[in-house]
């Protein structure tokens, strides 16, 4: 703890500093509680993403073992290509995060004679499959801002819980009680001198 002055200034300072901590303390933690509630939820969203995710690459998989070709597979990777994903920004609880939009994608051209009429829905499903990547990814970055904005203001809920205002109260205290004394002492002082100063008055008086 640092070294404070016993002053009725110092006693001030000290005073108003609480107030001001008092005053932010409450702003703090509800944001901390929003920020814990917005980590939640995309936790919940990215599980959501994951299982519609995993539940399209099962179609797609006994759509292409139905159909026993094994060059299905790679004619959809080669004929779907990724292209931009586009995205917003959008404040949660004080934070800026990226909101997912968008994928575009660029679809090669093919001959819808040579390949088999189910590969156009196949493609269909990849790209809802990439598109749900690109939503979970855009989900995790927002997921990562929000977690360290959290840690942030965990930080400062618990500088001025456990240091500040306990450390401006104890020293409140101590002011006080330093002050308090040298109220009494100052008493005590004046006391003696006026005892003093009557007890000189009378040895005039009687000298006259």
């Amino acid at each position: 703890m640092a070294k404070i002055k016993l002053t009725k200034s110092e006693l001030k300072s000290q005073r108003d500093a609480l107030k001001q901590y008092a005053r932010f303390l409450p702003t703090l933690q509800l944001k901390k509680q929003q920020l814990q509630m917005e980590m939640l939820r995309c936790r919940q969203e990215m599980k959501a993403i994951l299982e519609e995710e995993e539940q399209l690459k099962k179609d797609i998989s006994s759509w292409i073992a139905l159909f026993g070709e094994d060059d299905s597979t790679e004619f959809l990777k080669q004929t779907i290509t990724l292209g931009k994903i586009d995205t917003k920004r959008k404040n949660i609880a004080g934070v800026d995060v990226p909101i997912f939009v968008a994928l575009d994608f660029k679809i090669a051209d093919y001959d819808l004679f040579e390949k088999d009429s189910w590969l156009d829905d196949a493609i269909e499903k990849i790209k809802e499959v990439l598109s749900l990547k690109a939503k979970h990814d855009i989900m995790q970055k927002q997921y990562d801002l929000i977690a360290n904005e959290l840690r942030t203001t965990t930080q400062r809920v618990n500088l001025f819980e456990k240091v500040k205002i306990p450390e401006c109260k104890e020293n409140i205290r101590t002011i006080q009680i330093y002050l308090g004394d040298q109220q009494t002492a100052a008493v005590g002082r004046s006391k003696i001198a006026k005892k003093k100063m009557q007890k000189i008055a009378r040895k005039g008086e009687k000298a006259a």
